[in-house]
């Protein structure tokens, strides 16, 4: 059990330390407490080097903090910072985040020749003719048909999918990986979805019904569709 009323709390775990620091205490104190308490420790020189967690709970560091708790603790003693675990994030961090959650809904044709580029999941009302293209770091939802192309997972993502209303596609694109028209029946389906299959290597072509079991976190679209 955890001392109270300290700024810092060291608890040896199986996978090193983890240091736990008061968030209601400047972090000069901070500093000047951690030096008091590191002194006491005297680790020989052929010890093995000690991974800490520095657990911050309601606090926010700069990079410049994180540089000088990084020095403090690893500086004179055989301890290395393994992460920091904060309960937040700066504000860029969290704008950042929610870009990337949000659902983007869009109502029109993608055209041939013509892109529609999107920052995290893409519901778009509307069809994807052939010759045009829908790109985004999410998952891909048409609600028509995708004749075009789409690209799902573009920074990398490949948990992504592609799904349709009817699915006859010039390409299809997840992450790194690239599927293209031979790959799909003549006549194109309905209700489908692309994914990528690890076992195989590849994009494959499966109902939507598999998705929530092959991609559990696909109900946080439903969600963040009825919560708007």
């Amino acid at each position: 059990m955890l001392e109270e009323n300290q700024t810092i709390t060291i608890k040896g775990t199986k996978d090193g330390l983890t240091l736990f620091i008061d968030d209601h205490v400047s972090f000069d104190d901070v500093m000047n407490e951690l030096t008091v308490k590191l002194s006491e420790y005297n680790p020989k020189k052929d010890e093995p080097v000690v991974p800490v967690t520095v657990k911050l709970g309601n606090r926010y560091i700069n990079d410049q903090q994180r540089q000088e708790l990084r020095e403090l603790i690893g500086g004179h003693n055989r301890f290395t910072i393994d992460s920091f675990d904060s309960n937040v994030i700066h504000r860029d961090e969290a704008m950042t985040w929610k870009e990337d959650s949000d659902v983007k809904v869009i109502n029109r044709i993608v055209r041939s020749g013509q892109v529609l580029e999107t920052v995290g999941d893409l519901l778009l009302i509307g069809d994807v003719n052939p010759g045009g293209r829908v790109v985004t770091t999410g998952n891909v939802f048409i609600m028509g048909s995708l004749l075009g192309i789409a690209h799902a997972g573009v920074n990398g993502d490949r948990e992504t999918v592609i799904a349709a209303s009817y699915m006859k596609p010039n390409q299809l694109r997840i992450a790194d990986y690239i599927s293209r028209a031979p790959d799909y029946e003549t006549e194109g389906v309905y209700m489908e979805c692309g994914l990528i299959d690890e076992e195989q290597d590849k994009i494959i072509i499966d109902r939507l019904q598999v998705l929530s079991h092959k991609r559990k976190d696909i109900s946080g679209f439903e969600r963040r569709i009825l919560n708007g």
